[in-house]
């Protein structure tokens, strides 16, 4: 993600001075030693100045998001990139990362012009070690209305994680990264147990799943089990959720991150059943 400007003012967000449609694909024709120079000049002309890196993700550069599908894994390019970019396009809602518009370069880069967060949620617990209950529930609101509605819509996250939640300058929550996951095992800490073991799974039953590790890292800061060896993981997932002696965690939110948080994979809620919990309202 690189800070961008347009060509009247500098600006951390996003602005589309040529008033194109958020789902406008630019395809641009440029010779390979001519690259940088051409789309920057390109760019320039869409009113979009690429300035300092102020973020880094998987396989690219992270508002202008740039992937190299050169450099990226083939299994990313031709089967993961492509999911996500639909995605991108189709889906809006307050609370999923906005898509401005799709640049792509004929030597393999691709631009995402998308809407410029303040940080991550991994960032933000580390910054302050643990996030209020009362902060902690407004944003897990949030996150479980994104992830509603992507089921609702029969889309699954697939890799739902503290980094790939994004923050706002006033803490609104913005998923992004739909699918940029070749495999679970990127993500091990997040998965269930029956991913980790390798038997059939419901995908959206992985995201709820997900979002109880999220919670529980939210209120301590901390994983809910040691993912240091994914062998092992199943059986610590088995036992039930430990808290440190040095952070309270009221007990109705021990109970909502344990019922987010069964072993079994039929005990497992759907996100429709989570929004409806007590402790949400």
């Amino acid at each position: 993600l690189v800070e961008i400007s347009n060509n009247k003012h500098a600006t951390t967000g996003v602005h589309d001075p040529m008033g194109q449609q958020p789902d406008t694909f630019w395809r641009v024709e440029s010779q390979t030693y001519l690259f940088e120079r051409c789309t920057e000049k390109v760019l320039l002309g869409m009113g979009y100045k690429l300035g300092v890196t102020i973020g880094e993700g998987s396989y690219s550069k992270v508002a202008i998001k740039t992937v190299d599908r050169k450099k990226a894994p083939h299994d990313f390019v031709h089967k993961f990139l492509p999911r996500e970019l639909t995605l991108l396009r189709e889906v809006r809602h307050d609370n999923i990362v906005h898509v401005h518009k799709l640049i792509e370069v004929c030597n393999g880069r691709l631009y995402i012009v998308m809407e410029a967060a303040t940080t991550d949620l991994l960032q933000k617990i580390q910054e302050v070690n643990s996030i209020p209950i009362v902060q902690a529930k407004t944003m897990f609101s949030q996150i479980v209305s994104a992830v509603n509605f992507l089921h609702q819509n029969n889309i699954v996250h697939r890799d739902m994680k503290c980094k790939n939640v994004l923050l706002t300058r006033d803490n609104q929550v913005k998923i992004t990264d739909f699918g940029f996951g070749s495999t679970y095992c990127g993500s091990a800490a997040y998965a269930p147990p029956e991913v980790l073991l390798g038997v059939p799974f419901d995908p959206k039953k992985y995201d709820v799943w997900s979002l109880g590790v999220i919670l529980y890292v939210m209120v301590t800061g901390c994983m809910p089990y040691d993912d240091s060896n994914v062998r092992k993981l199943p059986r610590a997932q088995r036992k039930a959720l430990a808290y440190l002696d040095d952070v309270t965690v009221e007990e109705p939110c021990q109970l909502f991150i344990a019922y987010l948080l069964q072993f079994s994979p039929f005990s497992h809620p759907t996100i429709q059943q989570v929004a409806e919990q007590s402790w949400l309202q």
